[in-house]
């Protein structure tokens, strides 16, 4: 019998670890990134066609290779980040595996150019699915220039599942956010089928996150920093107010890596826990400096995933500190002592006087069984003939007991019998309970609806009409709201635009990431329309649905639950009557479209129950 255990081609191994360390282009664009700023960049271009799709490209002024070391390092595991296996607790730098360029030549096309400072001449690789192609002597710039063309075109498996344009072009804005907001000393820019998307001078940590995030972020930010000897903590967090219930700008990084940390997410999400709701999250921006041999980096193929060794402590470092800033700049409330309007509270004085017991001024001669009391003197004049008031009233003699005008006939009148007062004022069909529930009687026992999540279904059915329609009814503003959008949110917009203009919104582009809001629906009132656009941009991002019926549905839902009555609404008889009758005439009246319950009954047998 043949043995059948054998070693697989190094171009079927390197397949296996693009699987892992290659993803979808956005993967190429991290990796090429983080090879430049190892290789000391302060300045890097990032150049994509169709989203990466065909054409990714990555040109840097590093220090550049010699024409071995650019041969070598697209061996697998060839690296000169670690040399034995104490290194790999204390790394410095961003990538130290020596699997992404090979994992990328892999599944690609990729063409090499690189110089360095002291050589005249560069050189020029070429690799088509592992397989060198070609290697010569080439005019080139000092640095390096990688060029990714059809990525997976030898993987066509891999290929099918990549998804749209839009949601691979946001992935790309995604890593390249996470990336640059880390290095705020490297010149950044980003052009996207030859039109210039981002350019990103070099800043500070605060005037780089205002160029990702918009002019409007500067004053939402408050910054923190904390120095302790476990190590250093600073960034910035959002102010309460400007929590979101969407998609929150949420980053963590430690010695300059991006990382995924959802027990330190908690500490930050504790200390803004008595500022906002539990349905609205937080921005921040927090970066941490500690000594590499603290830290393991090593437990997760795109390294997003750290284990720290003094996890608990930074957790209470961490939380403390956002708490201190918050109370440092005012962003938790405080009494304030120096208003013009406060009381004025006066001096304890103890030389001997004592405080005297107050005094009430009352009537003895006060009887309020008696229909004429003697009237009270008054300190300011004669008294108030208050008989006067009610002259010409006299004629006017109270109903007999029984009669049309008793009002105890009226409140007891039985439901047939002839009234001139409307039946629904003195036996409402309808009652709003704690202005949150619709309380109805049915034939089976008590229904109890949700107000809020009934609305949101009514509403939901009204604007899916609308977008697949296109009969959404726009409302001209005289005064256009300029709206502001990061780069990633920019990037998610199209992808909605045409499903926003459906439902009556319109926008202009102003360019550079900022847009005019010239019309919106008729039917969300005084609403801010840009924080819907970006809510329901986030709500866009969240789901990456790709599905145009999807894509509509979470916008139909967004703004329904942005525009619907909200708990704590007092509603009149006719309105809990027009939203019940609406909410069954929906074709699914029990739940909201994301599976609440909108209503409850409680069977009359229950209610029977308890009453005995």
């Amino acid at each position: 019998m043949p043995d059948i255990i054998h070693l697989l081609p190094d171009s079927i191994a390197n397949q296996i670890a693009a699987g892992e360390v290659i993803q979808r282009p956005a993967s190429v664009v991290k990796e090429l990134i983080e090879n430049s700023l190892d290789a000391g960049a302060t300045h890097i271009t990032l150049r994509v066609k169709d989203a990466g799709r065909t054409f990714i490209q990555v040109i840097d002024d590093g220090k550049g290779m010699s024409p071995t070391d650019l041969r070598m390092a697209f061996e697998r595991h060839a690296t000169s980040k670690i040399k034995c296996a104490d290194d790999l607790f204390t790394l410095t730098t961003m990538g130290f595996r020596g699997e992404a360029l090979p994992s990328v030549a892999a599944i690609s096309q990729v063409e090499v150019k690189s110089r360095r400072k002291e050589d005249e001449l560069g050189s020029l690789l070429l690799i088509s699915g592992s397989k060198v192609e070609k290697q010569e002597m080439a005019s080139a710039a000092v640095g390096t220039s990688i060029t990714v063309k059809n990525i997976f075109y030898n993987v066509p498996a891999r290929r099918k599942f990549l998804k749209s344009n839009e949601t691979e072009r946001r992935n790309i804005f995604t890593e390249f956010e996470r990336i640059v907001l880390v290095n705020p000393e490297v010149e950044f820019t980003l052009i996207e089928n030859e039109v210039e998307t981002l350019h990103l001078p070099i800043a500070g940590l605060r005037q780089r996150i205002v160029q990702i995030e918009g002019k409007n972020a500067n004053q939402q930010l408050i910054e923190i920093d904390e120095e302790t000897s476990l190590g250093k903590i600073y960034g910035y967090v959002t102010r309460p107010e400007f929590a979101r219930k969407g998609k929150a700008n949420q980053f963590f990084f430690v010695n300059n890596r991006y990382i995924r940390h959802p027990y330190f997410h908690k500490a930050v999400a504790t200390a803004f826990e008595p500022l906002i709701s539990a349905s609205e999250k937080p921005g921040y921006y927090i970066y941490f400096q500690v000594g590499p041999e603290t830290i393991d980096v090593n437990i997760h193929p795109t390294k997003t995933e750290v284990k720290f060794e003094n996890e608990q402590s930074l957790w209470q470092i961490l939380m403390v500190t956002v708490k201190e800033s918050l109370g440092k700049f005012n962003a938790i409330p405080s009494i304030d002592f120096d208003r013009d309007d406060a009381p004025e509270i006066p001096l304890y004085n103890s030389a001997g006087h004592t405080a005297s017991m107050p005094r009430v001024n009352i009537d003895p001669s006060y009887n309020p069984f008696h229909s004429h009391r003697p009237e009270m003197p008054s300190a300011s004049g004669p008294a108030f003939n208050w008989e006067q008031l009610y002259r010409g009233f006299e004629k006017e003699k109270d109903p007999a007991p029984g009669t049309e005008g008793d009002a105890s006939a009226t409140l007891f009148r039985p439901a047939g019998s002839n009234r001139n007062v409307p039946e629904t004022e003195l036996f409402p069909e309808h009652y709003q309970y704690k202005q949150k529930y619709i309380l109805t009687s049915v034939k089976s026992g008590l229904m109890i609806i949700d107000q809020h999540r009934a609305h949101v279904r009514i509403l939901f059915d009204k604007y899916l009409e609308q977008i697949r329609n296109r009969k959404g009814i726009s409302q001209r503003v005289l005064f256009p709201e300029v709206m502001d959008l990061s780069a990633s949110e920019a990037a998610a917009l199209p992808s909605v635009v045409d499903d926003l203009e459906a439902l009556g919104f319109e926008l202009s582009n102003l360019g550079g990431n900022s847009f005019a809001i010239q019309a919106v629906p008729s039917e969300i009132d005084n609403a801010a329309p840009a924080a819907l656009i970006r809510s329901m941009i986030g709500k866009r991002m969240e789901t990456g649905s790709d599905v145009r019926s999807e894509i509509q549905e979470s916008i139909a839902l967004s703004l329904a639950g942005l525009t619907a009555i909200p708990h704590g609404s007092t509603l009149t008889a006719d309105e809990m009557l027009l939203i019940v009758s609406q909410l069954f005439a929906s074709h699914s009246p029990t739940y909201t479209p994301d599976g609440q319950t909108v209503i409850s009954v409680i069977p009359e047998a229950e209610i029977e129950k308890r009453m005995q």
